[in-house]
């Protein structure tokens, strides 16, 4: 089997399958027996996603339990901010925590160590290749520089991410300097990744919603357009979807503006929208995470909407967002089965 007869690839390059392939994202996670058990022996979450032994080994529950389409690494977007020396740690109860940014540190910020911090990670891709179905398509990720930066800014998440749109009103030059360090070494950071075995790359922007639409072209569009153009100068052939979770009508032109390959669409995009943006190219989504913590009619009926509206154009089956860990894994046993066609 080669590369190109991966069904998540054949949808990237623009295929319509019949039924479609599908991931959930977070698919490796708490909602799983198996998960929580490798996760107990780890550590810290840290030490789980730099150990290539466990980030394997969760990376495949899923596909072991559920034969999902593609695989994506296990890790997280905070391990661009963690090789930067930013002191990340995750507070159970609390998510994550890190030194907040000031101005001054902006302009200080070394470089240099990142890849080498990173080669964990690396590792866990090639061993994926090896040990992933043929069929499988692997997947790699890292977070947008906007949604990182906001982490970085505040040293945690916040509900609105003030203190990011503030700082980038008070400090332009400074946060347009933060941009353009994080799109660069997130760029080396998703290329290593595809010269590790990845057949395809995610780019989250989680916090794309909170933007205004000035600020949604200044600190989402350019500086993914910077990375996926990067990315594309030395990896001419790479796959990479976009995900800006919450920029509603703002996703219009957004394909377009990166040069993303495909774009993924959260819970709360119109189905008649993201048909119009079918028609540029293949979608990822949408459907409500809450839906699988619900099971039963409620679950069917938001797959089948889907299918019907986006099943006859180039779609790669997803949640709008991640999956939650209150989630029945028996319930995705009902979705995989319901998308296939499988189920009663």
């Amino acid at each position: 089997m080669t590369a190109q007869s991966r069904k998540v690839l054949q949808v990237l390059n623009g295929e319509t399958l019949s039924p479609p392939p599908i991931w959930l994202m977070r698919q490796a996670g708490r909602y799983l027996p198996e998960y929580r058990q490798t996760r107990a022996k780890a550590g810290s979450f840290l030490d789980l996603c730099y150990s290539p032994d466990m980030a394997v080994e969760v990376t495949l529950q899923p596909i072991r339990r559920y034969g999902f389409d593609a695989a994506i690494l296990f890790s997280d977007i905070l391990v661009i901010p963690d090789a930067l020396k930013r002191n990340v740690r995750f507070e159970e109860g609390h998510g994550p925590r890190m030194d907040p940014i000031a101005v001054s540190e902006i302009a200080k910020l070394d470089v240099r160590p990142v890849s080498g911090h990173l080669q964990p990670v690396i590792e866990t891709v090639r061993r994926l290749r090896r040990e992933l179905p043929d069929e499988t398509t692997l997947l790699g990720f890292c977070g947008a520089p906007w949604t990182v930066a906001t982490y970085m800014i505040a040293g945690q998440g916040t509900p609105d991410q003030a203190p990011a749109r503030l700082f980038g009103y008070q400090h332009p030059e400074a946060f347009d300097r933060l941009l353009a360090v994080l799109a660069e070494v997130s760029a080396d950071y998703l290329v290593e990744q595809i010269d590790a075995g990845a057949d395809a790359v995610q780019i989250f922007d989680s916090w794309a919603g909170v933007l205004g639409e000035e600020e949604f072209r200044r600190y989402a569009v350019e500086p993914v357009r910077r990375m996926i153009d990067n990315v594309r100068a030395r990896r001419p052939h790479a796959k990479i979807i976009a995900f800006a979770k919450g920029a509603g009508i703002l996703l219009k032109d957004y394909r377009q503006a990166t040069n993303a390959d495909a774009i993924g669409l959260d819970w709360s995009v119109p189905l008649s929208f993201a048909a119009e943006l079918q028609k540029d190219g293949p979608v990822q989504g949408n459907l409500d995470p809450m839906r699988v913590v619900a099971g039963g009619q409620s679950l069917d009926d938001g797959i089948d909407a889907i299918l019907q509206t986006l099943g006859n154009g180039p779609l790669i089956f997803n949640l709008g967002h991640g999956i939650t860990p209150q989630a029945d894994p028996a319930h995705v046993s009902q979705l995989v089965a319901r998308v296939r066609g499988t189920g009663q």
